[in-house]
């Protein structure tokens, strides 16, 4: 039997790939198999599937125990997340359950809700990003600049059921100072942004 490639030249093995004879000039030897040079290249161009890595972190299960304040956090071993996400649903209950005016009732309500479905999501995107091997991604409220936003929650929530524990958020007063918080929130996200640019 000739090569494939050189017809003059007696063959001395085939390729394992395609199985076209070679001789000693064509073979590739890559530990013990023979290729030849075309089925070779292509099996190192081929992209290797990436087998998810023992011990990480199930995406589905980490948005599935989210719904659970901490867990999901828990399982991904962010602890201290986790803390601060039990904190910061529990202070919002406990806030929900004393004498507040019925607007900051609702304001209140919605925050909670949107808390309880950021757990979740935030979760699954730690547990794909640690299963694909990648950094963790930035975060879904502060984005690529680490601030200490659950701090700022705790602290700020913490106030505001003190406040509302010694009456001193009337209704009236609420009513007509809250667009303030909303000025101070798009001054501080303003300040940020220049912070960044420059």
């Amino acid at each position: 039997m000739k090569c494939a490639e050189h017809p003059e030249v007696d063959a001395t093995g085939y390729c394992r790939q395609c199985g076209k004879p070679l001789c000693p000039a064509c073979t590739r030897d890559v530990r013990g198999a023979l290729y030849c040079e075309s089925c070779l290249a292509a099996l190192v161009a081929a992209p290797q599937p990436v087998a998810a890595a023992s011990g990480t972190p199930n995406p589905g299960l980490a948005a599935l125990l989210g719904f659970i304040p901490g867990l999901g956090a828990v399982y991904n071993g962010e602890y201290v997340k986790a803390l601060i996400q039990v904190l910061i649903f529990g202070g919002i209950i406990a806030a929900l359950t004393t004498d507040l005016p019925a607007g900051v009732i609702v304001i209140l309500a919605i925050a909670l809700g949107c808390f309880y479905f950021y757990m979740p999501i935030e979760a699954h995107r730690i547990a794909k990003a640690k299963r694909a091997g990648q950094p963790e991604p930035p975060d879904l409220v502060v984005g690529q600049a680490k601030k200490p936003v659950g701090a700022i929650i705790l602290i700020g929530l913490g106030i505001f059921i003190l406040l509302a524990n010694f009456h001193l958020i009337e209704r009236e007063w609420f009513a007509r100072l809250w667009p303030a918080a909303l000025i101070l929130l798009g001054i501080w996200i303003l300040v940020d942004r220049v912070k960044r640019t420059s």
